[in-house]
This record gives structure tokens, sequence and C-alpha cells, in this order.
């Protein structure tokens, strides 16, 4: 396997309703996912703790609350995300370009004031349970795939690290946008769980990494599996067969 495979995964601890039962999914899979991220269920149920309790077992903290709000509600929000010591937090790229550099900017002179690493800024481009006839409800004249790299290129231009796409996405967001510039995927789908849910615009493990992502997001394929770790070492196989192909298909 490659290396550096592991640490692209990322497990979704979107849950609720238990503390005890979210930190045993952690003890269960930190030895086998790169990261934990913490969404609006689990943030909302357990508060800023939970991230302290993650980062205590050594584990890293995607913080997944799409900051949507006026400039300087969200510069606080983000000023507050670095000070919880999460390596990831996420805005909404449609809150606009000086939203997003005033995150920018508040997390990065709230990592020099505390002497810490700067966590990743992204942005959410558009949801992948959206489709373009969702699109075309909400009144945008763009398809998904349009819009979100339209939004990509927004975000590079105020400079944050990359956004949050469909992994139908990766390849006309990369061009845009460069090889520097993050993709975090979610709506991974492993197997039989490739279908039959809310997500729209997906693609398999293998497929999103060869396309170009550099992180992948997967909560139910590994959460509802019978062998939690085992499936996230499958997918981590994955991983790295897409990195292969990826490395291949460049030296072409």
């Amino acid at each position: 396997m490659n290396p550096d495979a592991r640490r692209r995964l990322i497990f979704a601890l979107d849950t609720g309703g238990d503390l005890g039962q979210a930190m045993t999914w952690v003890d269960l899979l930190k030895d086998h996912v790169g990261m934990f991220k913490v969404g609006k269920e689990a943030f909302t149920s357990f508060g800023p703790g939970i991230i302290s309790r993650i980062i205590d077992r050594g584990a890293k903290v995607f913080l997944d609350l799409k900051f949507h709000d006026i400039p300087n509600t969200v510069s606080g929000a983000s000023a507050a995300a670095v000070e919880l010591g999460v390596s990831m937090f996420n805005v909404h790229a449609l809150g606009g370009k000086e939203m997003m550099e005033h995150a920018v900017s508040s997390a990065r002179s709230t990592a020099e004031r505390l002497s810490v690493e700067m966590p990743l800024v992204l942005a959410v481009t558009v949801l992948t349970s959206l489709n373009d006839r969702d699109l075309r409800d909400l009144g945008f004249r763009h398809t998904a795939g349009e819009l979100a790299v339209h939004l990509a290129r927004m975000a590079r231009q105020a400079g944050l690290s990359g956004v949050v796409a469909s992994a139908r996405e990766v390849v006309p967001i990369r061009k845009a946008c460069g090889d520097d510039f993050i993709i975090l995927t979610p709506g991974i789908r492993w197997g039989a769980q490739a279908a039959g849910d809310d997500q729209k615009r997906v693609l398999s493990p293998l497929e999103a990494i060869r396309n170009g992502a550099d992180f992948l997001v997967v909560g139910r394929p590994i959460s509802t599996s019978n062998n939690p770790p085992g499936t996230a070492d499958e997918i981590c196989e994955e991983i790295s067969r897409g990195l292969a192909l990826s490395d291949s298909a460049s030296k072409r």
C-alpha cells in the first residue's frame, strides 16, 4: 500500500445521541483512517468537547460546519476553529469572496498568535446531494459542474487551501485551479453502497483518486459494514491503486 493512502481517508463521524459511542468509533478507526470529520450533528450533540477528545487520542479533526454568514461572524468562527486545534475546517463558497478572505486571514492570524500550524481552510462548492435539476429549482443558471468550477476559482482567488467538491468535478477544478489546490471529495461510495441514498454525484474511491482528489470523506460504507476497520483498510488499498494509476497517467 502507498504510505500516503491512509492520510487521505477521512471518516465521517456524523453521529449524535451518545458521546461514548462516538468515541468508540474513534478508538476503533484511529489507526485505519487519517482524520475524523465532525459535522453539524456531532458538533451540535456534543459541543466542542468532542474535538478535544479526538485530538487527545492522537487523531486529527476536520471540522465540517460550512461557515456561511457575514464576513465578521465567519472571521470569529474561523479563529475559534483554530483555537480548537482542528487540522481542517470549511466555509461555504456561496458566502462570497470577502467572507472567504476574512476566514483565511482570521485563521492565519490566530495560528500565528498561538504558534500553531494553520489548518487547511476549504470552501464547499456544490453539495453532493444536489444535481442540475435541483440547482435550476433554486434559480441557478449553471450546471452543478459549472457552478463548482466557478466557486473553486473564487475560493482560490480568496486564498483558501482548496475546496470540497463532488468527485465528478475534480478534473475540471484541477484544470482551473492547478495541482497545488486541495480537493476534498465527499459522496464516496463503496460496493453495494454506491446507490440508494441521498447522494447524487458520487464515485468510487479509486475513481476519485485517479481523477485527482486529495482527500476522500467516507461514512456509511464504513460505519454500516460488518468489519469497519477492515473496510477502511480496503478503501485505503483502493486509494493506493488510484494513486498508482494517477502517477502512471501523469508519466505518459
